[in-house]
């Protein structure tokens, strides 16, 4: 057949071919590209930790055969991708101590974002962790424990990297001959110096940095988390991205941008796969929904897929620091189930670390940032301080629906009690509802109205209820009412089943 004909045959009559009337044929000004990519691009469950705080002495930097230790146990929750922050040698020049300090002490091991020293740079590894063949090593035995390594990538250099000596051009200098460090106010990175990416040089920095993607894909590492894109030019990433899918199609960045919401989605629509969000500070039942509407129901949703953090390394929220351990579930629940991909900064987040910095900043005390921070974890688990098992069940949980690995399937369900947030996903025959306390401090109660039709059901069906974590079952219309203790239970996360009550 010619283009743009079809055909059709009645019963008992010879096939007839029709072709369309092409007079209002027009052609679109430019060509379009549809990129495809993998499964982990939309659902996943990432995990955080610094190897260097994985040493079994306290004191001790911790190792990637330390680092290997913990694969069994990270794999145990369910998570797909463990995330490691940068991993090079770091500079000594202007190097941060504890909490941040500009004196630091002989032994305070920096930042690892500040990149680079006599040892190497981007391409190498920090001595103290290993060598390449032990990164390797970790890599393959992460596969075979169902974990993909995310490694961190960070466009920057400590003043020690040997990019400043060998190509000072790539770097912006100051009228006094210096060059200038990072900043952001009021944070200072005296220890770090960002490239110039519109130096007379550009096209040979644009081309190494891309070399060191290239570098670690070679090593096995198909996953990046990309430190302030926000902070680089956009054409930048879109030619760096558009080089590496060409080559490597299974490639994932996500921007790690907490900056404003054009600038975010223009990440998105340049190439990256997903993006941290705002979900961090949105607490109130309004800024939930208003938020993940915007996410999930208007144009940002065709371009952009969230990745919901409850904390990192750089952000304890106000929400942790006061809510006790219903908080970190709370905000568990909520990132693992109205996104398809959330992760969680492990150790801090497991042990329930709320210890702020104070003056009502939302950054750790004792951040591992700036020092090692091993964790007694038999005594921890001793004493049920972690959320070990909850997050195992929930991971678990949402392997099993389908309906929990999508994003834009959600309805939301008004409540008569605004501390109770409910929501629902569907894919298919699968349907998964949430209804979650806000308050973490006391007891909330309240009708749910349920929008029927969103599970499958007609107005006036009764379901059966089965609490996925409790395993409790209940008969439920549209109207049921809940009660939530955050000291027992913060959330029901139900498994609707029609017609078996």
């Amino acid at each position: 057949m010619g283009q743009g004909e079809f055909t059709f045959k009645q019963r008992g009559q010879p096939r007839v071919v029709v072709e369309p009337v092409r007079q209002f044929i027009t052609t679109y000004r430019q060509e379009l590209t549809i990129v495809v990519d993998r499964e982990r691009a939309r659902f996943g469950a990432w995990y955080e930790l610094f190897p260097r705080s994985t040493a079994p002495v306290p004191g001790q930097h911790g190792t990637f055969r330390d680092v290997e230790a913990r694969l069994p146990y990270v794999a145990s929750m369910g998570f797909d991708v463990l995330y490691l922050p940068p991993i090079h040698p770091i500079g000594t020049a202007f190097r941060k101590g504890r909490n941040n300090t500009t004196t630091p002490a002989p032994d305070d091991p920096g930042s690892p974002w500040a990149i680079g020293s006599a040892e190497g740079g981007h391409k190498s590894i920090h001595p103290q962790l290993g060598t390449l063949d032990d990164f390797r090593h970790l890599v393959s035995a992460a596969a075979a424990h169902g974990l993909e390594i995310a490694m961190d990538i960070a466009f920057q250099c400590s003043p020690d990297h040997p990019y400043v000596k060998e190509h000072p051009q790539w770097f912006r200098q100051r009228p006094d001959g210096t060059v200038q460090y990072a900043e952001n106010p009021p944070k200072k990175y005296q220890d770090i110096f960002p490239f110039n990416f519109e130096s007379d040089d550009w096209q040979a920095l644009w081309e190494e940095l891309a070399s060191v993607i290239e570098f670690w894909i070679g090593e096995g590492v198909h996953v990046s988390r990309v430190d302030n894109p926000h902070t680089k030019p956009f054409g930048f990433w879109q030619w760096l991205i558009d080089e590496v899918r060409r080559r490597h199609p299974d490639v994932l960045f996500l921007a790690e941008a907490f900056t404003r919401p054009k600038v975010m989605q223009r990440l998105a629509k340049v190439g990256f796969n997903q993006s941290y969000t705002y979900f961090a500070w949105r607490n109130t039942k309004w800024e939930l929904e208003h938020y993940i509407r915007e996410l999930t129901q208007t144009e940002v949703a065709e371009y952009m897929r969230p990745n919901f953090w409850p904390n990192t390394p750089d952000i304890l929220p106000q929400y942790l620091q006061y809510g006790g351990r219903a908080a970190f579930i709370i905000r568990l629940v909520l990132a693992a189930t109205l996104s398809s991909s959330y992760g969680i900064y492990g150790p801090a987040f497991e042990l329930g670390d709320d210890r702020a910095a104070g003056n009502g900043k939302e950054e750790y005390l004792d951040s591992e940032k700036y020092e090692y921070r091993p964790r007694d974890w038999a005594a921890a688990e001793e004493s049920g301080r972690t959320l070990t098992p909850y997050l195992a069940r929930l991971n678990e949980i949402r392997r099993a629906h389908p309906a929990l690995h999508r994003l834009r399937n959600l309805t939301f369900h008004p409540t008569t009690n605004d501390k109770l947030l409910a929501f629902s996903k569907r894919e298919g025959d699968d349907v998964v509802l949430v209804v979650c306390t806000l308050d973490p401090h006391g007891a909330r109660e309240g009708v749910v109205e349920l929008d029927m039709p969103a599970l499958g059901l007609h107005w006036t069906d009764n379901f059966a209820a089965r609490d996925l974590v409790s395993g409790h079952t209940w008969v439920w219309g549209q109207f049921p009412y809940v009660r939530l203790d955050p000291h027992q239970h913060v959330a029901h996360i139900v498994h609707v089943r029609p017609g078996a009550v």
